[in-house]
């Protein structure tokens, strides 16, 4: 975890200068996303909060989803993150939201991608959307690998 705080911190300091917030859906990642964002100090400031939608009845529970609205995307792509980036900040009322979805391991999804695949997105005044595979079947070193690239898109969209 103390890896990830560098780059949560600089997220912090980003959004406190600024006085944005954030929210977060997240799903292999298995909450390290928000847990970094909450482990630097005067979090109430700028995180509003997240989701560890791990399943497609998880999405379903947020706030008027309905399941049309994913009519044609399929989970652990970028537009499936960049949808729940978009639902996050907006269910969460934020001004940026972070997406993550993919396969920690140690075996791939049943949507055929392999273990250590995942995708990201941010939402906000700017949006990405980022790919990482990490080659890798190592569920724990999977699930900080994606937090630590989630965290680094958003600075990243933050920066710029």
């Amino acid at each position: 975890m103390r890896e990830l705080l560098v780059l949560a911190e600089k997220a912090a300091a980003l959004l406190k200068a600024r006085n944005e917030t954030i929210a977060v859906a997240e799903s292999s990642a298995g909450g390290l996303i928000t847990a970094a964002l909450l482990a630097v100090p005067g979090a109430s400031a700028y995180c509003r909060g997240g989701a560890v939608i791990y399943t497609r009845q998880a999405l379903m529970a947020l706030k008027d989803m309905r399941v049309e609205m994913l009519a044609g995307m399929r989970p652990s792509t970028e537009a499936y993150a960049l949808f729940e980036a978009q639902v996050v900040r907006e269910r969460f009322a934020a001004d940026w939201g972070l997406g993550e979805t993919g396969a920690a391991g140690p075996t791939g999804n049943s949507y055929g991608d392999p273990a250590g695949h995942a995708c990201f997105a941010v939402a906000g005044r700017v949006e990405r959307t980022l790919t990482l595979e990490t080659g890798s079947g190592d569920r724990v070193a999977n699930m900080h690998a994606f937090a630590a690239a989630a965290l680094g898109l958003l600075v990243d969209s933050l920066a710029s």
